[in-house]
């Protein structure tokens, strides 16, 4: 809140040019509704400000070696990104509504939704969503207007905070949300083949799922469109340097979180939701799509061929209004992954999965450590059984210098004993080593 130095005379002064009293200003509002007389404290310095903030900063552990994951990860940044996205032109840059004075950052969406169609095999990109989760309730809406049915099947293998979230958003639509148990920490198939039916706009999965295991959803992709329903799909972008792609399976309308494509955690954002979806589609996409053309002189040019501007004219049949296009994150993502090159992504999916295979067995080889799931791929994280309850043991590894892990039982009821790690390209083997010593000690 900005500081407004109005003294007691000006305030006065404004009053008399009013001809009314501080009361005066507020009579229609009812008097139950009023706050009434503020009881605030007396004010101190900016200085004393200043240090009891930074005594409450301290409290914070900085200097832990993260092992935590569930959606976002601590991942390498480059610095060049933070030196080009810091240029005043792109942090400056307002809503390319007029082309001839936007051409930098309409060419900066552009490549971004490009990289980001190669990435998952899909035909066209936006760059206008908050995060992965608020992506999933896009796409589910999508899926809606697209098949005119209300009917959403996900499995719970799908990050249980996105789950929240489309919970949430939905709870006042028209909407029957189903969700369906996983099966040994994949997506349950016969679950979801007994409630996919003729009212099912989509299925919503997820690869890797919450739990890091590996799937293939083109049977779950097959059924649903031979149901006339749609799937939609939730990826992890850095593991599809090596996996098999959304696209591939057979996917409608890819989603995600961007955090992992050079945006650091950042204690809970800016962050980036990507989506992706076909060309049948893409006239329900939300927020804008930048395409390439000509000008009259021939050369390349960069337009909204999308845009929110339209949401006013399309009335019932506008999809969401998102002003906000997040393009400077966006930029950070195309950044990133033009600087790591297809050789350099598909090196950095390989570490990922590598150093979690060898934490995994690492970890299994602790008596009463034993694995969650039966799955045998997994990517990037993974989950373990501990003896006792898992946030306790989380807890006490804290005091040893390692974010350990996310417990389960948050959001699992029959988890108390599971945490969910994570093994970035960052974290070093001997780094994964002093961890196992630490959880041997504790449990």
């Amino acid at each position: 809140m900005p500081f407004i130095a109005n003294t007691d005379q000006q305030r006065q002064e404004m009053l008399e040019l009013l001809n009314t009293t501080m009361d005066g200003l507020f009579a229609d509002i009812p008097e139950e509704l009023r706050c009434g007389e503020l009881k605030l404290p007396t004010g101190i310095s900016q200085q004393e400000v200043q240090e009891y903030i930074g005594e409450l900063a301290k409290k914070n552990k900085t200097e832990l070696t993260c092992f935590v994951g569930g959606g976002f990860y601590d991942h390498y940044i480059p610095a060049a990104i933070g030196a080009l996205v810091s240029r005043g032109e792109f942090s400056t840059a307002y809503t390319p509504y007029q082309p001839e004075t936007s051409q930098g950052t309409l060419q900066a969406i552009y490549e971004y939704q490009s990289m980001i169609c190669r990435l998952t095999e899909m035909d066209v990109s936006n760059a206008s969503l908050y995060d992965g989760g608020t992506a999933i309730y896009e796409a589910v809406v999508m899926a809606l207007a697209s098949t005119k049915r209300n009917k959403i099947i996900i499995d719970d293998s799908v990050n249980p905070i996105y789950r929240k979230m489309l919970e949430s958003y939905t709870t006042n639509l028209n909407i029957e949300l189903v969700t369906t148990k996983n099966n040994d920490g994949m997506a349950n198939r016969d679950e979801l083949k007994a409630q996919i039916d003729d009212k099912t706009a989509a299925v919503v999965v997820q690869n890797p799922n919450f739990f890091g295991c590996i799937d293939d959803f083109t049977d779950i992709a097959e059924l649903v469109h031979a149901n006339k329903g749609l799937l939609i799909a939730s990826c992890y972008p850095t593991a599809l340097g090596i996996l098999k792609t959304p696209g591939a399976m057979g996917a409608d309308i890819v989603t995600g979180e961007g955090q992992c494509l050079g945006l650091p955690l950042s204690f809970g954002g800016p962050y980036l939701g990507f989506m992706a979806t076909t060309k049948a589609f893409m006239r329900k996409i939300p927020g804008r799509v930048v395409g390439r053309t000509k000008d009259v002189h021939g050369n390349d040019g960069f337009v909204l061929t999308l845009q929110t501007r339209e949401q006013h004219i399309r009335r019932e049949k506008a999809t969401s209004n998102i002003c906000s296009n997040e393009a400077l994150c966006a930029l950070s993502a195309l950044i990133y992954m033009s600087l790591m090159g297809k050789e350099g992504f598909k090196q950095i999916s390989q570490l990922c999965a590598d150093k979690a295979s060898y934490a995994y067995k690492r970890l299994r080889q602790i008596e009463g450590v034993t694995p969650r799931f039966g799955a045998q791929w997994f990517y990037n994280e993974f989950v373990i059984d501990v003896p006792g309850n898992a946030a306790e043991v989380v807890n006490k590894l804290i005091e040893k210098g390692f974010a350990a892990g996310f417990p389960l039982s948050r959001y699992y009821d029959d988890m108390d004993n599971s945490i969910l790690i994570a093994v970035t390209e960052k974290r070093t083997k001997q780094q994964i080593g002093m961890l196992a010593e630490a959880l041997e000690a504790v449990i």
